[in-house]
C-alpha cells in the first residue's frame, strides 16, 4: 500500500533572501554565536540564557531590527528575543547588538510557530509582540496569516497569566479578523474598556513607514490582550 503524501505545513511567510550586504555577512558570521539561537531539542531555560530573572519578551517578525533595538535600548529591564526567517534583517539586527553592546537580546532565524512550539516553555512570556505582520490581503490567501485560532491557543500557552499578546496592523481587514479571534479564544481579556483596539502603548516604537502612512491618512490598529 503506498503512503500517503504528506502535506506541506502552511507558511506565514516566504522567504525572499534578497541581497546580503557585507556588513550583514559579517554579522552573521562573527555575532550569531554571541547572540543567535538555535532550534533546541528541548525547551530553554530563559532565566539561564539571559543570567536574569527580568521580564520576558518575544517579537516576531522583528525585520531589520530597529525597533527591536530602541525597545531593548530603552527597557534593558526586559530581556527579548526577537525571531525573523529573513537573513539580512538578522545580520543588520546582529551588527545593532554589537554596535549598542546591548546584552538583553537574543534572536531566532527560524519559524516563529516551531520556536513557540518548541523552544519557549509554557507559562514563560511576559509579552508576545506582532508588530505589522504580511497581511496576506487577497481573501484566497488569508489562511496564510500567522494569527489563526492554533495560534492564539499556542500563545495562552506560552504567556504566563497576566501576559499580554500585543499586535499593531495597518490593515483594518486584519485588525478586524484578530480582534474577532482574540474575543472568543478562551483565556484572553481585552485591554480596551470599550474592547475595542488600544491606544499605541509608549513602548512601541513608531516606524519611518508609519509616520509617512499617518501622515497620508492611512490608519493603524493596536491590539492588546491579556492572558487571564
Amino acid at each position: 500500500m503506498s503512503e500517503q503524501p504528506k502535506h506541506r505545513p502552511i507558511r506565514s511567510f516566504v522567504r525572499r533572501e534578497g541581497r546580503i550586504t557585507p556588513a550583514q555577512a559579517r554579522g552573521l558570521d562573527d555575532l550569531w554565536p554571541q547572540y543567535g539561537l538555535n532550534l533546541p531539542q528541548t525547551p530553554l531555560d530563559l532565566s539561564s540564557l539571559f543570567q536574569s530573572d527580568h521580564p520576558k519578551v518575544l517579537e516576531i517578525g522583528c525585520g531589520m531590527g530597529e525597533g527591536l533595538l530602541h525597545m531593548a535600548e530603552n527597557q534593558p529591564q526586559w530581556d527579548f528575543i526577537g525571531i525573523e526567517v529573513h537573513r539580512p534583517g538578522v545580520g543588520a539586527l546582529l551588527n545593532g547588538l554589537e554596535e549598542k553592546q546591548l546584552t538583553n537580546v537574543r534572536i531566532f532565524c527560524h519559524d516563529a510557530l516551531e520556536v513557540l512550539r518548541d523552544a519557549i516553555p509554557d507559562a514563560s512570556l511576559d509579552r508576545v509582540l506582532l508588530f505589522f505582520p504580511d497581511p496576506w490581503p487577497k481573501k484566497r490567501h488569508h489562511k496564510r496569516r500567522i494569527v489563526q485560532p492554533a495560534f492564539l491557543e499556542l500563545l495562552a500557552k506560552k504567556l504566563k497569566p497576566g501576559g499580554v499578546f500585543h499586535m499593531a496592523t495597518d490593515w483594518e481587514n486584519y485588525a478586524q479578523n484578530v480582534l474577532a479571534l482574540l474575543n472568543e479564544t478562551p483565556g484572553f481579556v481585552n485591554h480596551c474598556f470599550e474592547k475595542g483596539y488600544s491606544e499605541r502603548p509608549d513602548y512601541r516604537p513608531m516606524t519611518r513607514f508609519e509616520r509617512r502612512g499617518i501622515r497620508l491618512g492611512h490608519g493603524v490598529w493596536d491590539i492588546l490582550f491579556t492572558r487571564v
